[in-house]
């Protein structure tokens, strides 16, 4: 059996294809916070304001390419079992060639009812308007995880993590509960990779590349294959 490299990604993976996060623009969109657009309550008070943002990023997203990091990580399946399990929304991913990548967190690219959760549609980039409802009637919201919601996948990318031979971890802080908790779950004896160009949150045992995300998984693959 191929050996078994996970890889947990964050903000920083996308940012180089030129997607900014709520902390690089220190938590605000257009002068509103994250609790004004990313929660259940701001959606309640104020769908077409939600809708928007997300449209926003949506339409931002279909302009973005996939950067060095993405497609490195993709071209490991050429010679490992790779599973990526990423806290970002977007799809690059998967337009790199990635083939087992698991949403911590939803993706922009889906919609799903908000009367029947299991009604999940692929809506690519267009927009979610507010009077777009599922095939039962009820409203359409965004695929995403909100801040204050349950994180359904947790589960299923603990079981991933845990089955790791090689833990690389790319453009996170692990600072964001619960998928920051991954991180231990790996075996004893598994070799942990960060590749930050800041300061990470400490992982025992972890080798720490301070580069870019494509600087530093390029550095990685040369050394590890």
């Amino acid at each position: 059996m191929k050996e078994h490299i996970v890889v947990l990604t964050g903000a920083g993976v996308s940012a180089e294809s030129g997607l900014s996060t709520f902390r690089d623009n220190g938590g605000l969109w257009e002068e509103h916070s994250v609790y004004e657009v990313a929660t259940p309550e701001a959606f309640a008070r104020d769908k077409e304001l939600v809708l928007r943002f997300y449209n926003a990023r949506r339409r931002q997203l279909a302009t973005a390419r996939p950067n060095a990091a993405h497609r490195l990580l993709a071209e490991l399946e050429d010679r490992y079992r790779v599973s990526i399990v990423t806290q970002n929304v977007d799809d690059l991913h998967e337009r790199a060639g990635s083939t087992r990548v698991l949403h911590l967190h939803g993706e922009l690219t889906k919609a799903r009812s908000t009367g029947y959760p299991d009604l999940v549609y692929d809506i690519g980039f267009e927009d979610i308007q507010p009077d777009d409802t599922c095939e039962q009637g009820t409203a359409l919201r965004p695929h995403i995880v909100w801040f204050g919601e349950d994180v359904p996948m947790i589960e299923v990318a603990a079981e991933v993590v845990a089955s790791a031979d090689h833990l690389l971890i790319v453009g996170t802080s692990l600072q964001v509960y619960p998928a920051a908790g991954l991180v231990h779950l790996v075996g004893d004896g598994v070799p942990v990779t960060v590749v930050d160009p800041g300061e990470p949150a400490s992982v025992s045992r972890a080798r720490v590349i301070r580069k870019t995300a494509s600087e530093g998984v390029a550095e990685w693959v040369n050394e590890y294959l």
